[in-house]
């Protein structure tokens, strides 16, 4: 079980590590193909992984909408703050883009942190298989953010380990988040059905707010859709099939 653990924490790191390391390879980037069906991909995994592996153990555990609603908009609150907070500083320095990443990479190692809880503590609503899809949904939805903090410091000259370094900065604050959820979980799970659907709203808001509009831009739109619905598929049927 430890090692399944140690999986699910890195998963995201490694994500946003590989998307890092497209800068010493891509001189512009992944493809927008490519980019638009793993944005869709990612999209559709944790729309599912919050309904089936957040939203519904939150009422499942208290048999309440209640705790469920409020974590929930709590959680789109908190991102939503989180923006407008960004944004008033990138109004005054345009090379905010690697601290704007990073702050949002906080929740997704708290919602990581979170399943694992609920796994390491036996609770019956958690299954291996959901945690770690919903580790591996938030790694790859971490690839392209990896690259688009590397690559822009390549191409105004700056050398590969400095690239590499302000991913890493970007990329390590996942596993640190996952980890200090996971050791207050004796004093956090009274507060497990708020957490989940809390981090179920981070999720949402993210997916709504920045994923599905970059994968409906363009005239790759329909890999977009394409990839969420793939992604929405293999989340459902790992997570009911396997759990």
């Amino acid at each position: 079980m430890n090692f399944y653990i140690i999986i699910g924490i890195m998963l995201p790191f490694v994500g946003t590590m590989i998307g890092a390391l497209t800068a010493l390879f891509l001189k512009n980037g992944l493809k927008k193909s490519i980019n638009h069906l793993l944005l869709g991909l990612a999209s559709g995994v944790m729309i599912a992984a919050s309904i089936w592996s957040l939203i519904l153990p939150s009422i499942d555990i208290t048999n309440s909408f209640i705790e469920a609603s409020i974590g929930f908009l709590l959680g789109i609150l908190f991102l939503l703050v989180i923006d407008r907070f960004i944004k008033v500083i990138e109004n005054k320095n345009n090379n905010m883009l690697m601290f704007s990443v990073t702050l949002h990479n906080i929740p997704e190692g708290m919602v990581v942190g979170a399943g694992l809880s609920g796994l390491i503590s036996s609770n019956s609503f958690f299954t291996l298989a959901s945690v770690l899809t919903l580790s591996l949904g938030i790694a790859i939805q971490n690839i392209p953010e990896g690259a688009i903090i590397s690559l822009p410091l390549k191409s105004k000259g700056f050398g590969n380990k400095k690239a590499l370094s302000y991913g890493f900065i970007s990329a390590v604050v996942e596993p640190i988040s996952a980890i200090v959820t996971i050791i207050l979980v004796n004093y956090i799970e009274p507060l497990m059905p708020y957490l989940l659907s809390l981090a179920a709203g981070t999720m949402f808001y993210v997916v709504i707010n920045e994923l599905i509009p970059e994968s409906q831009s363009g005239k790759y739109k329909d890999l977009g859709t394409i990839g969420f619905l793939i992604g929405f598929l293999i989340m459902m049927i790992l997570d009911v099939a396997l759990g």
